[in-house]
């Protein structure tokens, strides 16, 4: 279950086999059922969480009701409030399972100590924070700028192994679209492609 993570830490940084040890000593497994919350707006968010295994998806609720989804997360990727998480306030968004999911999670003042005991760690979050900072803002300028359309063929072009994990309406969600829309678009696409 750690060697996805371990993985992943390594695309980027190097590791001795002692700080491997540490850090799968750090990181805790949380088993989820499909629905089941992670974190839910107001709680404190307190850990860096690494999916292991399933699909979660990072959202919000406006007063009327609408979901908002900001960001999935499958096997491999990094799912977080990280505004909560790094201003140490209520969380704002919800993290919730769309599939069974095992997410691998390390508490703020375990991470702390991995800083001190593993300098690679402290340089990948830095370099983690940085391309999710990238990835951010070059989805919100695509928002502005870019047709439903254009938005939908680049989340499947870029994402093709979650969109068959992902319900519909969600896709639509989080690109800002009605089903219907995406319904219409995905007909559309099919229709060039053949």
């Amino acid at each position: 279950m750690h060697k996805t993570l371990i993985d992943n830490i390594q695309e980027m940084v190097p590791l001795k086999a002692d700080d491997i040890l540490l850090i799968e000593n750090a990181f805790i497994p949380v088993q989820l059922n499909k629905k089941q919350f992670l974190l839910q707006k107001g709680e404190s968010s307190n850990h860096m969480r690494f999916v292991a295994e399933g699909c979660l998806k990072l959202y919000r609720i406006e007063d009327t009701g609408k979901e908002h989804i900001l960001q999935f997360g499958i096997k491999g990727w990094w799912v977080n409030d990280l505004y909560a998480y790094l201003t140490q306030k209520p969380a704002t968004f919800f993290i919730q399972a769309i599939t069974d999911s095992t997410v691998l999670q390390v508490h703020r003042d375990q991470l702390d100590k991995l800083y001190d005991k593993i300098h690679m760690m402290d340089r990948f979050f830095r370099i983690k924070t940085q391309n999710g900072y990238v990835a951010l803002q070059e989805r919100t300028i695509n928002s502005m700028s870019q047709t439903a359309e254009e938005r939908y063929f680049e989340f499947v072009k870029r994402y093709r192994v979650m969109e068959q994990q992902i319900p519909q309406y969600m896709i639509a969600s989080y690109l800002g679209i009605t089903p219907e829309h995406l319904s219409a678009l995905r007909k559309n696409l099919a229709r060039k492609l053949s």
